[in-house]
């Protein structure tokens, strides 16, 4: 039995439909069942509630082989601490517990490199949580996701993407369906052993320059990047909701982003995932902007 938390969002619901393909038995952590599809809910076991609830995971980890953890972004948290490790202590007792043979997380590239990075020093915290549980790991360290790209697509349609990225910077972007695809794997695999990180780079290294040339080309019309500023950024995001802490960690790993901490692995082709940002954006922005 594999136990798929967050199984509505973009990964893991990607994840699901991977594994019951394969007709591997499937146990949601949902907070909503009624966001999964019919068709999902016919064939998944569903136990309702958050994965934060120790008496939901309890219930969901009874003889389970393996366990995918993805803990989302809570933008109200008092820190980015709270948000990925604090939120994930009740796992890492209930992998105890259940003694959960395998586990596989959703973390981020730069383990190692003594640099705080928000959000992605949270997540090597949390993987840190898990990794001290004694139970196979294996920690997914992921760049930025391609389908980001989604949240602009109104500033798309008039022809401008923004970030706060120097224009010719590249760096590595991932598609979700490549990290779903990647997950897959380790979870129906029972014979790894041992505690390691698995450095993803996604297709290619492109710049938010890069980017808009590419989607000039997909859409037909001019895309130009601008950059905006982070200060900016952090007021933006409080102003939605976010503690004024989460705000800052955003782009405290924005900042990390530039001084490269994404970068410091070399690409090769056991790390390069199959989509690029040109298959992605005929797929998936294309439709998306013209739809």
């Amino acid at each position: 039995m594999i136990v798929i938390t967050a199984p509505t969002g973009q990964i893991s619901s990607q994840l699901v439909t991977a594994l019951l393909q394969q007709n591997e038995p499937i146990r949601l952590i949902v907070r909503d069942p009624g966001k999964l599809a019919p068709e999902v809910r016919e064939r998944a076991e569903v136990v309702a509630g958050t994965h934060k609830d120790r008496d939901v995971l309890d219930q969901a980890l009874k003889g389970a082989d393996a366990l995918f953890w993805l803990m989302p972004t809570f933008p109200a948290a008092s820190s980015p601490y709270e948000a990925y490790v604090t939120a994930s202590i009740p796992g890492a007792d209930t992998v105890v517990r259940h003694a959960v043979p395998r586990v596989v997380i959703v973390s981020a590239l730069g383990r190692g490199s003594q640099m705080y990075a928000g959000h992605v020093s949270a997540s090597h915290a949390m993987e840190d949580l898990f990794r001290s549980t004694g139970a196979h790991v294996r920690a997914l360290a992921l760049p930025t996701f391609m389908d980001n790209m989604l949240r602009q697509t109104a500033t798309i349609k008039k022809g401008l993407i923004t970030g706060t990225q120097p224009a010719g910077f590249r760096m590595p972007w991932v598609a979700t369906k490549d990290i779903a695809a990647l997950a897959a794997t380790y979870l129906l695999d029972r014979t790894w052993t041992g505690q390691a990180s698995v450095d993803v780079l996604g297709g290619e290294d492109l710049s938010y320059q890069d980017i808009a040339g590419i989607l000039t080309d997909v859409l037909g019309t001019s895309i130009r990047y601008e950059r905006g500023d982070r200060a900016d950024v952090v007021r933006l995001l409080v102003s939605s909701g976010f503690s004024e802490a989460m705000a800052r960690s955003m782009m405290d790993m924005d900042l990390a982003g530039e001084r490269g901490i994404n970068n410091a692995v070399p690409r090769t082709a056991e790390l390069t995932t199959p989509t690029t940002f040109r298959a992605f954006a005929e797929e998936v922005i294309r439709p998306a902007v013209t739809g």
